[in-house]
């Protein structure tokens, strides 16, 4: 990692210009950029702390429910979490329990991550699934907190990738006391690659609650809606949303009074999608407080934290990222709410779920425009399939549930340590 840490510390001197260029696409916080630069926005609080760190969305919302428990069955710990999106942080503005800290993680480089160990000086940290950051960990690893992952994960692809590199992905790894992977396989490449200890616990993402709703809002659309046909397109991803319009285009073909639902993975693309429609479409924009009108044919539902509005209201859902080569979203959201789901071929985000689900037929899968839109079609016509699925797929998460309360069990002995406050 040597070479990393000298290569990083070289550049940070042009990092504020970087950092700037993604203010003005939206992919920074303007005022709270000092955090990216490891200098905390708040004092660290007194005592024993908890440090967790999620890449982004995903992995921050699989860990609130566990936050939450730690949070009333140790109340001597102090929790702090890191994501590095504009997108997370603002989700977690409004998720976190009271009195949990969210910070900005600091830019991979030695000088920040220093700033950001030098203030916070956690005695646990635990970083969540496989957001790997060398600076980050080593600096951690100097400071001599204890340092384990929680639902630590290694793809084929990931795994292939960094048997390129062993000597720095050992190096990381090592660095870390104990790993709790999602899987046996995720386990068995995570030694290979170099951790010291692997326990395997399950996937912690099978024990999130439920997205939250706006149960006034949900009957609105509802209203709107009527007796219309539609589906759902969720977290799209550049590329996908032609599909989309292209599938939405030979399902109108025979129900014209379809309704497409399109929420981009991205809030901030729904003005470039709503431009790229308009030509063909009548196309109604969430974020420019469009109604949701009987001719409405697409709605952009670009606004933030309202999936769990949209999987209570379409029964059928396409899980984005998965159409092109971005590796899939996590499918289980809209399985925890009933959802009838497909997705498309590039899934390696979730080898092991997603093949336990099609062994199950609780999935579908496209390869393309023209799958997605006869899989669609065979879902909105076939409702003894589609409530077959929707409550199978359901049983099949809560079935899995149960992670959280094993992790918290062999988390204990940590947690439990008392420390006089400083």
């Amino acid at each position: 990692m040597r070479k990393y840490r000298t290569l990083t510390g070289l550049i940070s001197p042009f990092l504020p210009l970087w950092l700037g260029l993604r203010k003005t696409k939206g992919k920074e916080d303007g005022k709270r950029i000092r955090e990216r630069f490891g200098i905390a926005s708040i004092p660290r609080p007194k005592g024993r702390l908890l440090w967790l760190h999620a890449a982004s969305v995903g992995e921050a919302n699989s860990v609130l429910f566990l936050i939450s428990k730690i949070r009333e069955r140790f109340p001597h710990v102090k929790l702090f979490l890191t994501t590095g999106t504009v997108t997370s942080a603002r989700l977690m503005q409004a998720r976190l329990p009271q009195g949990v800290i969210h910070q900005y993680a600091p830019v991979d480089t030695p000088q920040a991550t220093r700033r950001f160990m030098r203030h916070w000086q956690p005695q646990l940290a635990f970083w969540v699934e496989s957001e790997f950051w060398p600076n980050l960990i080593e600096t951690a690893d100097r400071w001599q907190c204890y340092m384990g992952v929680i639902n630590a994960r290694m793809s084929e692809r990931s795994y292939l990738k960094w048997k390129k590199h062993p000597a720095m992905i050992s190096d990381m790894l090592s660095c870390f006391d104990l790993m709790f992977a999602q899987s046996e396989e995720d386990g068995a490449r995570l030694k290979i690659l170099g951790a010291k200890e692997v326990v395997c616990i399950g996937n912690l993402k099978y024990d999130a609650a439920m997205l939250p709703c706006d149960e006034a809002e949900l009957l609105r659309l509802k209203n709107g809606v009527g007796r219309r046909p539609l589906w759902l397109a969720a977290s799209t991803h550049p590329g996908e949303e032609e599909m989309v319009a292209e599938a939405h285009r030979l399902l109108a073909s025979m129900r014209p009074d379809l309704l497409t639902v399109i929420v981009p993975r991205h809030p901030e693309r729904g003005s470039e999608i709503a431009k790229m429609l308009k030509a063909e479409w009548r196309v109604a924009q969430r974020s420019m407080q469009a109604s949701l009108a009987a001719d409405t044919q697409i709605y952009i539902a670009d606004t933030l934290g309202e999936l769990g509005l949209f999987y209570r209201l379409c029964e059928i859902v396409f899980m984005g990222g998965s159409l092109v080569r971005h590796g899939g979203q996590n499918p289980l959201e809209a399985a925890r709410l009933s959802c009838a789901i497909v997705m498309g071929e590039h899934t390696h985000n979730f080898d092991a779920m997603l093949r336990d689900m099609e062994k199950l037929g609780i999935i579908l899968r496209a390869k393309n425009a023209q799958s997605l839109a006869a899989h669609i079609a065979q879902l909105l016509n076939d409702a003894t399939l589609r409530i077959t699925m929707q409550t199978n797929v359901r049983r099949w998460v809560e079935s899995k549930s149960g992670t959280a309360e094993r992790l918290l069990e062999l988390l204990s002995p940590l947690l439990e340590v008392k420390e006089k406050s400083t």
